[in-house]
């Protein structure tokens, strides 16, 4: 399965950049992606589960913003959705690919 985001010619592992999302306050849970962009390969994309005290009090773009500052520049999400919950195996494991294959049934 593949997991490295190809973006403008970088290579970026998702786990480097949820390791950085994970420092911000407002993160309870994430999982990074790769959503296809015909220009710059792919984008990425981070689905964000934010902690209760923090719904409806941090935005998107703010995320963006603080993880332009603390991660190199083709590291950071271009794309932060956030979510109620990720999909998981029985085990807890985070599935990425359903994510995935969310993003591709929503170009469709």
């Amino acid at each position: 399965i593949k997991e490295m985001i190809k973006y403008k010619g970088h290579s970026v592992y998702p786990r480097e950049v949820e390791e950085v999302l994970y420092e911000h306050p407002a993160v309870l849970e994430c999982c990074v992606i790769g959503v296809e962009n015909p220009i710059k390969g792919e984008d990425i994309k981070a689905c964000i589960v934010l902690r209760e005290k923090y719904k409806d009090k941090v935005s998107e773009q703010e995320i963006i913003n603080w993880a332009k500052e603390n991660i190199a520049a083709y590291m950071y999400p271009r794309i932060v959705e956030f979510v109620s919950n990720l999909p998981k195996s029985p085990a807890g494991k985070v599935l990425r690919r359903r994510l995935r294959e969310n993003e591709t049934k929503k170009k469709k």
